[in-house]
């Protein structure tokens, strides 16, 4: 059986105030494609499939057009609830879907009834965990400690084990969380959002023991924790944070005994396409806006790093004229001053003239930067004008 484990789509996001759709749609159509050419049995998506929980209508056309093709193709599709989703949206008449091999788990309980697909080895047992706060499920369950995502989804994957060992064949879980042996500093952007890293509710492996595959959602660069615990990623760039990562999705093949295969590898890493790179640019405004060699990444999504010791005005105006999808900018200057350890008031009532309390201003506000030669004279011409005008007076 082929699995291509996906998750976090983020239906509805935007890239800086930019829509995603257009983009996200092009992703969505390759990865139909993919199912058609690798001739894929299951689509296994693990939570986050909208950016919120209210999507619009045009979120809601998206995805429904791509369920839609998915099944054309000739796959089933079993997809859980994440952190973002509304589950109660997302689960909306998924009972009817489930008849056309559309499985859309979002129930607190309905990890526990699988989604069994049969194919020349017998059974797959596929678990959908959605995401479960445990602030909303505890109640269910009198008695037993569930405080963290951790004794959640340990509690969620003891009954699995159980339910798996009494039907027999194999198991594949989905689950939307934080996972030991991700390093948040490294794999985590600043899109994810509400799982705590580095705390309480990262879940360790352990939890994970005993399914022939675990499709992982939540980080949104592609992670293996171990050969049969893994993350996809989102199929999109959300965040300059994820600049270089990987955007594509896991083939799975399960054989008779599991991953174990004989010709091929069993997971195999599948890209999908970019269709607008991220770069950060670093340098002088000048330099960014002349630089030759910067001709290939005019048409990316662009963050610069301005190193101009002084902000240049109407910076983000001018790098767009060359950069039309520059959509992020920060000032970093290379060189900054230090201070000779006066403070801002003593230094005016230092001043001797007009002209040296302007400067002395011009250098508080850009760390110790005075007047350029351009300013110095436009300056003086000011303080002349000023000064026939109070003569005439």
């Amino acid at each position: 059986m082929k699995i291509l484990h996906t998750s976090d789509w983020h239906i509805g996001r935007t890239f800086h105030t930019h829509s995603t759709l257009d983009h996200l749609g092009i992703v969505l159509d390759a990865l139909v494609e993919l199912v058609c050419e690798r001739s894929v049995d299951v689509v296994a998506v693990a939570g986050d499939v909208f950016d919120s929980a209210m999507p619009s209508k045009e979120g809601y056309a998206l995805l429904t057009g791509t369920l839609r093709r998915l099944k054309e193709a000739g796959a089933s599709v079993v997809m859980t609830s994440g952190n973002h989703d509304s589950a109660t949206r997302l689960g909306f008449q998924s009972e009817w879907a489930a008849l056309a091999g559309i499985h859309v788990v979002t129930g607190p309980e309905q990890y526990l009834e699988p989604v069994t697909i049969t194919d020349e080895h017998g059974p797959v047992h596929f678990y959908g965990i959605p995401y479960l706060e445990p602030v909303l499920i505890r109640h269910l369950h009198p008695g037993v400690p569930l405080k963290t995502h951790e004794q959640v989804l340990n509690f969620a994957m003891t009954r699995i084990r159980a339910d798996l060992a009494g039907r027999g064949g194999r198991g594949v879980v989905l689950s939307h969380c934080f996972a030991a042996g991700v390093a948040p500093a490294t794999e985590a952007s600043d899109v994810e959002r509400d799982i705590t890293a580095g705390g309480l509710d990262v879940v360790p492996l352990a939890v994970f023991d005993g399914p022939d595959y675990v499709a992982l959602g939540h980080i949104h660069g592609r992670a293996t924790l171990t050969e049969r615990v893994r993350y996809s990623g989102a199929p999109l760039h959300y965040s300059f944070s994820e600049v270089g990562k990987p955007r594509g999705a896991w083939l799975v093949e399960l054989g008779a005994a599991g991953l174990s295969t004989t010709e091929t590898p069993a997971v195999e890493w599948v890209d999908l396409p970019v269709p607008r790179r991220l770069t950060v640019l670093t340098g002088e405004l000048a330099t960014l806006l002349d630089d030759e060699g910067l001709a290939g990444n005019e048409g990316d999504w662009v963050k610069v790093i301005l190193t101009d010791q002084v902000r240049p005005l109407d910076a983000m105006r001018s790098l767009q004229t060359r950069f039309p999808h520059c959509v992020a900018l920060e000032h970093r200057p290379t060189i900054t001053l230090e201070a000779d350890g006066s403070t801002y008031a003593e230094r005016i009532r230092a001043a001797t003239s007009d002209a040296e309390i302007v400067a002395g201003f011009l250098s508080f506000v850009r760390n110790g930067v005075g007047p350029s030669e351009f300013e110095s004279a436009l300056i003086a011409e000011l303080q002349t004008e000023l000064g026939a005008k109070e003569v005439n007076a």
